[in-house]
């Protein structure tokens, strides 16, 4: 009986925790393309959507040489850490509460 609480429990963080990975990522991808237009720096949605992602752009920067001709590649990056967290341990907490539940 215990053991199927926490495996909902489970499955519900691995849901909470895969919707806010996808919205993360919508926002980048909102920020990568914001970059392509040169947008006001005044407006307030571009500048929530700049601090909800400078945190991490800003750490991923620090350790990615900018030798590409100017071309940003953070964001990408971002997004492909975003997809392996969903793919690797989203999936893993669900696996994981299918197996309490059983």
């Amino acid at each position: 009986m215990f053991t199927i609480i926490i495996g909902n429990f489970l499955h519900a963080v691995a849901d909470v925790l895969n919707m806010a990975l996808t919205i993360y990522m919508w926002i980048i991808i909102a920020r990568a393309v914001l970059s392509w237009v040169n947008p006001d720096p005044y407006n307030p949605i571009v500048r929530i959507i700049n601090q909800i992602t400078d945190p991490v752009l800003f750490r991923v920067r620090r350790h990615v040489p900018a030798v590409f001709g100017g071309i940003d590649f953070t964001p990408i990056i971002v997004l492909l850490a975003i997809y392996f967290v969903q793919a690797f341990f989203v999936q893993s907490l669900k696996d994981l509460a299918v197996k309490l539940t059983m």
